[in-house]
């Protein structure tokens, strides 16, 4: 497993993070199996979110069922995220510092180590979410803080306001969803999608100012549109190009979707949404397999992106 420094932190990570969202209907063995095969395939790093389960409840479920000693808790990552709620964004400083406690308590731990702010909210004002990140990193309860889903203007107006460096954006990203990769290589070709810019830049604004980006989705076809790993009805050479490169490197296909993003040179993380353990060590023989150029833009072409 590939561990790097987060930039501008002690935080000493995996490249592979577990996203908890949905073990909600799982008992607490289940869990517990599913942290452990994650730890032993070097995975350091669990991502939350209050809203996850509804509440903070799968917050919860994983607090009920694993237990860190005070040395195992230096040993991991704890991040969750703010700002959902029901029916609206809410990034106001009262309803962060009212979640996080309710994360901490959920979690059963004194602090996390990342917090992000989820999705963007429009009526956001940033001196007040520096004044709850300065309030949380004060008392230890946070100790670095992000974004997610983020653009690089609403990330600027953040970081003029906030005290604590933006260390992170969570953004959606997969070989078929990759807006923030594609559009820089079709950049100024007329008449092409694909060199529409959708997110300003994020890549860019990303890597300029030590921004850690977290794929979310890595295996999604679009928007929670299902996988396409298998999916031969639209993803024929796709998928016939995974399985021959996987073939290659002996791994399973579930490596290569993840090694295509974390061969970028970004130092992306990559979030693993699956309760499966077999999954997780498949994801994880991924974290630092060493695609060639021609594999990685094999795999670009082959989910239909386009080399003008």
């Amino acid at each position: 497993m590939k561990h790097f420094t987060l930039p501008g932190t002690s935080i000493d990570a995996s490249n592979v993070i577990l996203g908890l969202m949905r073990i909600l209907d799982l008992d607490d063995e289940a869990i517990r199996t599913l942290v452990a095969t994650a730890r032993d395939a070097g995975i350091d790093f669990f991502d939350h979110a209050d809203v996850y389960g509804g509440d903070h409840a799968c917050e919860r479920r994983f607090g009920d069922a694993v237990t860190f000693s005070s040395s195992e808790r230096e040993k991991v990552y704890l991040q969750s995220k703010v700002g959902i709620r029901d029916g609206f964004w809410d990034f106001s400083k009262e309803h962060i510092l009212e979640s996080v406690d309710a994360s901490l308590k959920a979690l059963r731990t004194e602090y996390l180590d990342v917090l992000l702010l989820h999705r963007p909210d429009t009526l956001m004002e940033p001196e007040e979410i520096a004044a709850a990140f300065t309030t949380l990193h004060d008392a230890g309860k946070v100790r670095h803080f992000g974004v997610s889903n983020q653009t690089p203007g609403q990330t600027e107006l953040l970081r003029r306001s906030v005290e604590q460096p933006l260390i992170a954006n969570q953004v959606q990203l997969s070989i078929t969803h990759a807006n923030l990769l594609a559009q820089g290589i079709a950049a100024n070709m007329n008449g092409l999608d694909q060199s529409i810019d959708r997110d300003n830049g994020i890549l860019e604004y990303a890597r300029l100012n030590d921004i850690t980006l977290q794929a979310w989705s890595p295996f999604q076809k679009g928007f929670f549109d299902g996988v396409f790993l298998g999916d031969r009805e639209n993803y024929a050479e796709l998928n016939d190009a995974i399985d021959e490169i996987a073939a290659a490197h002996g791994v399973t296909p579930t490596a290569i979707a993840v090694a295509w993003i974390t061969r970028h040179p970004a130092n992306m993380q990559v979030v693993l949404g699956t309760t499966n353990p077999q999954r997780v060590k498949d994801a994880s023989a991924g974290s630092d397999l060493p695609l060639t150029r021609p594999e990685w833009y094999r795999l670009f072409t082959a989910a239909g992106h386009v080399l003008p």
